[in-house]
């Protein structure tokens, strides 16, 4: 077997059965009125993480989570991201390290989260080890093994293509997997799990039609 590519960094907290139980509850709570969003976030032990995602929440298992409403509760018909981990990936077009100096710190910022760790250099089956352990969870938590599993660079700016592993529901699809961080312009890759309903892209591509799959991929994580 070859020597893994390697990418610059990597920071990562592990996503456990019951952080993706209670991220696929979060859209069937009942929603939550504007003037009492602060002390839900504060009752639930959370706090808000705009630092490393702009208007995101690092939740109570210590994850950065995002949605396309301020929060996530009661908006079901609505896309919503956990990361659990954040990768500086080799730029091919950046050969002297210029973006080293601003991304480093970036990556710092993750890797200081509680229970958060980081590895520099990793490499690329580092970060498919993260997404495999996720992709364990996800498996336990709705008790059954992904409907379809694609490597693809789909969802990234920069760096190498990684696993995606997709999950269906009655309502709702779950794809984990490597998307980019538009905050740094893509330069930086989320690890993560989408919560996005089906009506994103209803009809689930047969696994050897890689094209149409990634087309599904996007058409669900990006917004």
């Amino acid at each position: 077997m070859g020597v893994s590519a390697h990418v610059h960094a990597l920071a990562h907290k592990p996503l456990t059965v019951l952080a993706v139980a209670d991220f696929i509850g979060y859209p069937s709570e009942p929603q939550v009125p504007e003037e009492a969003v602060e002390e839900v976030v504060e009752r639930r032990g959370w706090s808000w993480a705009d630092d490393l995602v702009c208007e995101s929440l690092l939740t109570d298992h210590g994850h950065v989570l995002f949605s396309e409403h301020h929060v996530p509760f009661g908006f079901p018909g609505t896309r919503h991201f956990l990361v659990f981990g954040e990768v500086y990936p080799v730029d091919k077009d950046d050969d002297e390290m210029a973006n080293g100096p601003w991304l480093f710190p970036i990556l710092d910022d993750w890797q200081k989260q509680p229970g958060w760790t980081g590895k520099r250099p990793a490499t690329v089956e580092d970060c498919e080890g993260v997404l495999t352990r996720a992709a364990q969870a996800v498996t336990v938590c709705l008790g059954s093994t992904p409907e379809r599993t694609i490597v693809s660079d789909a969802a990234v700016v920069t760096g190498p293509a990684m696993t995606h592993r997709i999950w269906r529901t009655p309502s709702h699809a779950l794809v984990l997997g490597p998307h980019a961080d538009n905050g740094p312009y893509g330069y930086l890759t989320h690890l993560q799990l989408s919560l996005t309903p089906l009506a994103c892209a209803p009809d689930l591509p047969p696994a050897h039609d890689t094209d149409a799959l990634n087309r599904w991929i996007t058409d669900h994580v990006d917004w």
